[in-house]
């Protein structure tokens, strides 16, 4: 009996530490994703809709390839934000979706979602979640070469990055269903957890996720207000009380009379105050 127990643990051991590693380097290039995204040159609204969302879905890779018939897959990880500012650590997902039409090609893109809403949070951790079915969930799906996304993404619940690294003639992310991996979930952080424990409720936790949350509090903070200085005036000049002598140049006050002009005689301050004197010592 003890054979055959500890055969299976060597068969199992194997197969776990594989799907560790693999989970780990979906978190690591999650990290790696989300670095890039807030460096496009092309557009800083992930950077700026970063800042104000309620959570993210990050897909380093996604593959598109077909002729005629086309499918798309990949792994994703979801992030949310608590309201204390700080990141949960991540749940995973995968994304796919299948298509018919005049298609021909390979696609390799790294796909950001930002959740902007409660409502948006709450589609993504229902089930699956399918992109432009249902509208009760507004998306807007902006593509690299997007320059004006402001105007496109007001009011939408989920802001759906991407940017391809190879051409895909008709690509469309219309009917991509994100499915959650609670297997995974469950190997990661080595608990019964599902996803919305972990992004809502906060209850797991893995080192090897630190960096990508790291990450995210760099750039997912909206930084405060900066006021701003009330522009400069100058203060009027507040001439001096009558009698009061005047600055050189300036005309002089109403009432003001100039004393009379000395000639060299002890001036007596005070009315029949003696004048004191003193004799001093010729200078050496």
């Amino acid at each position: 009996m003890k054979r055959i127990l500890m055969a299976a643990a060597l068969t199992v051991l194997p197969g776990l530490a594989h799907a560790q590693t693999e989970m780990q380097s979906l978190v690591d290039r999650s990290a790696l994703t989300l670095q890039d995204a807030m460096n496009w040159r092309f557009s800083e609204q992930p950077r700026i809709s970063l800042g104000h969302a309620r959570a993210a879905v990050i897909c380093p890779r996604v593959f598109k390839a077909g002729f005629m018939f086309a499918g798309s897959g990949g792994d994703c990880v979801l992030v949310a934000r608590a309201a204390n500012g700080t990141w949960s650590y991540p749940a995973f997902y995968t994304i796919g979706s299948a298509s018919f039409g005049l298609q021909i090609g390979l696609q390799d893109s790294e796909v950001l979602m930002l959740i902007m809403t409660d409502r948006g949070l709450d589609a993504i951790m229902n089930s699956s979640f399918k992109i432009g079915a249902g509208a009760s969930v507004a998306v807007a799906v902006l593509g690299g070469g997007v320059q004006g996304d402001t105007t496109t993404a007001v009011g939408a619940d989920v802001l759906v990055f991407s940017i391809a690294r190879g051409a895909f003639a008709g690509i469309s992310l219309e009917g991509t269903v994100l499915n959650s991996r609670n297997v995974w979930d469950q190997a990661y952080y080595g608990q019964p957890l599902n996803a919305r424990q972990i992004v809502i409720q906060m209850q797991g936790r893995n080192p090897g996720a630190d960096p990508l949350r790291e990450v995210l509090t760099r750039y997912g903070t909206a930084g405060p207000e900066v006021a701003v200085a009330p522009p400069y005036q100058a203060v009027p000049a507040v001439p001096p009380p009558p009698g009061y002598p005047p600055m050189a140049g300036a005309p002089a006050p109403a009432g003001y009379a100039a004393p009379p002009a000395s000639s060299g005689a002890p001036i007596n301050l005070q009315p029949g105050a003696p004048i004191q004197q003193q004799t001093l010592p010729p200078p050496r």
